[in-house]
């Protein structure tokens, strides 16, 4: 259960103005406290000796609500998914070194993707700190470059203001995560406790509002083209733009594609929406993107699973990239229309000129490529699909989940086959592609989100590197649905063993893993399987009606693969369509 700060015990301003009592406390209060005033409701950790005096301060602490998970990787990605499923900054605790080393898997996912998240390490006490002392590690150093920034306190003083400078970096501009290295004598220290009331940190201003001029040049090259697209990616998302970008695609009448992590950040039964770009992309988005003349790129970084051959990458368009982060424009592709800013507020100004661009004749190819080329698969009575699996989940929720995934395979199939309807629906590891964040990731998921339906979709691989967190799913009765599409194998590795390597299969079997239903059951979480579409669908309904977490083990055939695929080096409309063409 989450923080109220509104509760029948204390108002939110009764709590606010408790908090802010300029006592004498130790860091171990201040940093709760600073917790609790930036609205955290919820810490995900782990303890040892480093932070002892800080999980001492938070016995007894009825306001501050934290998750015991049972690995560092559990806490950090679960801090992950409740950041990525509300737009809120993310905390998780750990110990000194191992403790510390452990989420460095997790920052970096959070880098690549652009969560915030404020992640508190504790350190050996500061006269030991350079001696090698016992679980001693140069965290602050060692993070440095998958970090937006790192503090290591050094005076107890200094930490309500790092704090409050930690979730201002963390959540402005580019989002990212932020760590605070807090020293064990630190956290003992004591001094009067002042919370400042803004930040203002000098050298760091990210660019929000556009230039007015840039967004009028965009908005001069749509009336010039003919065969306009737009690429939208995560950034549409975090921002909260998603209804800025519906407008502008309706203004304009742009056919639209969406990242991966851009799924979500528009509706998939728009007419307009073409589906996902890239290496398992829609035969629709990457014909549109190679025969473009104009590609207007919306929060989406051009990463190499989307352009592929950077080379060949949209060669007749003129390109314009809105994103906050100027590091990113020019980067990997040529940009003739650079636009820095927020995405929402770019929009916002865009939408107030915006016309429609002369597509009539393009919308139309477009139409017809979706019904010539749609995503599509060879189905079985006999053998349980996993596009079918997603198709049925789907079907079942009317996408309106949040769905969470693991890496490979599976990933693939749910972006392909899920369709959503809203934003912040849709958590998945995209730049670092981290095995082991789809299901701890749901449970911060739900943990923000107690009413809706999470369900948490892994392969058989990924599944096996958090499953330790079926614990904290059965004893806090966290209601996240498990699915485990399961096919014995590192699916995805052995596609490209297929494919790439000649069917030269090297160690890629999982046949020797645990029995998922009975593992289900050690932690306490029911389990179900099912090996054919009628035990699917049992099983899923049995999963539904269960109030609790559920673990579902679908077994799939071993031999599918993902197709469109897009092989490394080609160029994206270099497509192979697999068995079903």
């Amino acid at each position: 259960m989450s923080v109220d700060l509104k509760s029948d015990s204390l108002t939110g301003k009764e709590l606010r103005k408790k908090l802010l009592q300029p006592d004498v406390i130790s860091g171990s209060e201040i940093l709760l406290r600073s917790l609790l005033l930036e609205g955290v409701e919820c810490v995900f950790g782990y303890p040892g000796g480093a932070v002892l005096y800080i999980y001492d301060a938070m016995h007894g602490n009825k306001e501050f609500n934290h998750l015991l998970t049972r690995h560092e990787q559990g806490a950090i990605h679960a801090a992950d998914g409740y950041a990525r499923a509300t737009g809120k900054v993310g905390v998780c605790i750990a110990t000194s070194g191992p403790g510390a080393t452990n989420l460095v898997t997790g920052i970096a996912t959070a880098y690549m993707d652009s969560v915030p998240l404020v992640v508190i390490t504790g350190n050996v006490a500061l006269t030991a700190i350079g001696t090698d002392a016992f679980q001693e590690a140069d965290i602050t150093g060692i993070t440095m470059p998958i970090t937006k920034h790192s503090f290591l306190v050094r005076d107890v003083k200094d930490l309500s203001r790092v704090i409050a400078e930690a979730f201002h970096i963390a959540n402005t501009g580019r989002k990212g995560p932020v760590l605070i290295d807090i020293p064990k004598d630190v956290s003992a220290h004591t001094c009067e406790f002042h919370y400042p009331d803004k930040v203002n940190i000098r050298g760091y201003s990210p660019t929000a509002a556009p230039n007015k001029g840039q967004v009028e040049k965009l908005l001069q090259a749509i009336q010039q083209a003919e065969r306009p697209v737009i690429l939208a990616g995560g950034g549409v998302v975090y921002s909260g733009a998603h209804e800025e970008l519906l407008e502008f695609v309706e203004k304009t009448q742009i056919p639209i594609t969406t990242t991966l992590l851009g799924l979500g950040g528009f509706p998939s039964a728009h007419e307009l929406w073409m589906g996902m770009p890239g290496m398992h992309g829609t035969w629709t988005a990457n014909t549109a993107l190679q025969s473009c003349d104009l590609l207007i790129s919306i929060g989406a970084r051009f990463d190499d699973r989307v352009t592929m051959k950077v080379s060949e990458f949209a060669p007749k368009a003129k390109i314009a990239h809105i994103d906050v982060d100027p590091a990113e424009i020019g980067k990997n592709v040529t940009v003739d229309i650079p636009c820095v800013g927020d995405v929402k507020m770019v929009l916002e100004a865009a939408n107030k000129k915006a016309k429609q661009a002369n597509s009539k004749a393009w919308i139309k190819q477009i139409v017809q490529w979706k019904a010539d080329k749609p995503l599509k698969y060879i189905d079985s009575d006999t053998e349980l699909k996993p596009q079918w699996v997603i198709e049925m989940i789907h079907e079942a929720t009317n996408g309106d989940a949040i769905v969470t995934t693991d890496v490979g395979q599976h990933q693939m199939w749910a972006a392909q086959y899920y369709k959503f309807n809203k934003p912040r629906s849709w958590i998945t590891s995209g730049g670092l592609g981290t095995m082991g964040f789809g299901f701890p990731s749901a449970i911060g998921a739900q943990m923000a989100n107690r009413e809706r339906l999470v369900v948490s979709i892994n392969g058989d691989g990924g599944m096996q590197m958090c499953s330790q967190e079926l614990a904290i799913c059965a004893i806090n009765n966290i209601p996240v649905k498990i699915v485990v599409i399961n096919n014995q194998v590192l699916g995805m590795v052995r596609q490209w063993q297929e494919i790439i390597y000649n069917n030269r299969y090297s160690h890629i079997d999982l046949a020797g893993s645990p029995d998922f239903v009975k593992l289900a059951e050690a932690y306490g979480v029911k389990g179900l399987r099912a090996t054919n579409k009628e035990e699917a669908r049992t099983a899923w309904k049995e999963a539904m009606e269960t109030p609790g977490p559920v673990l579902i083990d679908f077994v799939v055939r071993k031999e599918e693969n993902v197709y469109p695929m897009v092989q490394a080096g080609m160029a994206i409309h270099e497509m192979l369509m697999g068995d079903s063409e």
